[in-house]
This record gives structure tokens, sequence and C-alpha cells, in this order.
């Protein structure tokens, strides 16, 4: 009998651990179902220029995955039974796994209002943007790289409206001296207002978009799994601390990064996540080594706009370093990141060479009583 591995999410971890997975696995021994609410791959980091109404690629998941071996199935997951080993879609059907990676993601954390944490609330945010005047107010709220990045872009392509952010603490407080420096002139370019330690919800606006925060979804903690804050708690290769044939990825998971803290929700640390997990999955099948955890930070990538952008460097554990590199240069390099990321979901067999294992029988075995 074939080891059934599901994924559940075809973001950028989810999409990354299926692709590595099948480049790793012998299809003899082997299925990789992948399920994903949506038929394509959503471009998250670039929501910001789909709420302007920037058209941004949308990638089929049956081109992705074409030829690689990897089932798709388009259904939305409503729960997860990790003790009888059954995920349960919306329209009712389940399916079964032996092993499986939850990368489920992450949404907005307001209630209610406007956000660019998943598509449909960027395309709601455009259609209110595209109805607003000149002169109309749009008040961002929250001061981390996705409010930066949504302020900036609206008040470069929409200069008529009145766009104003608003933080809890200092603007870019977390940045370096060059790159902080930088970030405010840039607002003063733009005609952005900064309200600085500052409760949004005392401000008032014709279109509020709300960047405070994401959360997991519910689902791994209605399922019983270990969670801290929502998040599935894992050890150093992505594995549930609580339900050893659990893996969780990308935002959905809590894993700790260099400094003792988690990693933070970010898609510089979804992707090599995702590897991880595929490569200690695919090395416990096989009777193989598992590959030791590197992941880390270098450096925050941030767009102001399409021209303008800050490169910050930062120490392993996420702390800024002194040097950047901001402007026209760092927007570029911003470019070349989105795109990288964007081209590596497009090849997810094209990025290591083929070393498609068999699994031993009985590592297989084990795993299934487990």
């Amino acid at each position: 009998m074939k080891h059934r591995i599901v994924v559940l999410g075809a973001g950028y971890a989810g999409a990354h651990a299926a692709g590595r997975l099948a480049r790793r696995l012998h299809p003899a021994d082997t299925e990789i179902t992948l399920v994903n609410a949506d038929p394509y791959f959503i471009q998250r980091i670039r929501l910001h220029q789909v709420a302007t109404g920037q058209t941004v690629a949308r990638r089929p998941l049956s081109d992705v995955f074409a030829g690689t071996g990897v089932t798709l199935r388009q259904a939305r997951v409503v729960a997860v039974d990790p003790g009888n080993r059954t995920v349960t879609c919306e329209d009712g059907i389940q399916i079964d796994f032996d092993t499986l990676v939850y990368a489920l993601g992450s949404t907005a954390t307001a209630a209610s209002g406007h956000h660019v944490a998943g598509e449909q609330g960027a395309l709601r945010l455009r259609d209110r943007l595209s109805e607003l005047t000149g002169g109309a107010t749009v008040l961002v709220a929250g001061g981390g790289l996705t409010g930066i990045e949504a302020v900036t872009e609206i008040a470069e392509s929409r200069p008529d409206l009145d766009v104003a952010i608003a933080v809890r603490g200092g603007f870019g407080d977390w940045l370096g001296d060059r790159a902080r420096h930088h970030l405010n002139r840039v607002a003063d370019r733009l005609g952005i207002t900064v309200h600085e330690h500052t409760d949004a919800t005392r401000l008032t606006a014709d279109a509020t978009v709300w960047a405070t925060g994401f959360s997991a979804h519910p689902i791994a903690a209605e399922a019983g799994l270990t969670v801290a804050g929502g998040r599935i708690v894992v050890d150093e290769t992505m594995r549930s601390v609580s339900h050893p044939h659990v893996y969780a990825v990308g935002d959905a998971a809590s894993a700790t990064g260099p400094g003792g803290d988690p990693l933070r929700m970010a898609c510089a640390t979804g992707t090599p996540m995702g590897w991880q997990a595929a490569d200690a999955i695919a090395a416990r099948l096989t009777g193989g080594t598992v590959p030791k955890n590197n992941i880390r930070f270098y450096a925050q990538c941030i767009s102001l706009g399409r021209r303008d952008g800050i490169l910050q460097f930062v120490t392993a554990d996420d702390r800024a370093t002194p040097k950047a590199i901001v402007g026209g240069p760092a927007a570029r390099l911003k470019e070349m990141v989105c795109s990288g990321a964007a081209w590596g979901i497009g090849h997810p067999t094209m990025l290591m060479p083929s070393r498609r294992r068999h699994t031993t029988a009985d590592v297989v075995a084990d795993t299934a009583r487990v």
C-alpha cells in the first residue's frame, strides 16, 4: 500500500512542500495530494498591488503541478481529525492520510473593515478605492510591513486621496536609522499623514484598511493539536509536538527561530519551512538522515510603491542592523524577490536535482503506527 501524504494549502509554504516531496519520493511508494480552496496560486506578497487595481498574474495550480505526480483537490478544508487521520472538506468529502502537512496559512485579525490578507479582501478594497473621489480619506491601521506597503502603494497610485497611517509605536521604529529616515522621506514625498503612538479605532476615514496583524485559522486548535496563539507548535523538523504524523509549515506553524522566539509569519520563513518539512518527511520515510534546520532571517524587503523601497539587513533573529539599501535599487531587488518567489512556485520540481527515493517498508510501517 502506498504511503498517503496530504498537503493542506497551496500558498508559498504548502506549494513548495508538495513540489519538494514529489521531487524526493518515488511515486511507486507514495501518493501526494494537495488540497486548496482556489484553483490557482495567489501571490499574497503582491496583494497590496491588487488592491490598487494592478494586474497580478494568477497561475493555475493544474499548470504548476502538471507532470509532477501531485494530485490536486480543489476543496475548502473545514476539519482535521489527527486521531483518525482524516481531513473533512466543505463538500462533505473525507480524505484519508498517513502523513499530513498543514499549511492553511493565516487571515486578517480585523473582524471588520478592509484588509489585504487575502485575495478577496484585496479585491473588495480595490472596489472601494475605485468608488472614492478626490479628497476622500483613507486610513491604514498598522505600521508593520503589510501596513507600510499598503499605505505607500495607495498613496502613490491615488495622489488625489488624503492617505494616512496610524501606528501604535513609532513609524518604522524597528528599522535601522538609514532605513527609518528613508521611510519618513518617502511618506513626506507621497503626502502620507503619519499618526504615531495612536489607537486607530479613534480615527475615522472614508475607507479604513486594517493591517494590524494576522491570525491562524481555528481548525488546528479544534483538531486537538498543540497550538500557541492558534499556530501548531512544531519541532525543528516542522513536526507537530503532539501528533508526529502531522507537520505544519508557514503561517500555520509556531516554530522556534534563532533567537528563541517563534518565527514571524512571512514568505521568507514559510518557503524554507516547507522545504524543511518535505525533506524531513522524505528522510524518515526512506531511512535517510533528517537535515539540520538552518532557517534564519537575512533581510526585510519593503516596497514603497513601484519605484521605491527598502532592503533592511537583519540579524539571524530578525533584528535590524545599520546596513540598508534604499530607493530605486531596493525597489528593483524587492521585485526580483517577488518574481523569484513566483517562479519557484511555478517550477516546483526544478529547484533541485531529482532524487526520487523508494520508501523503506519498516519505516513506513512504523510511521503508520505512530
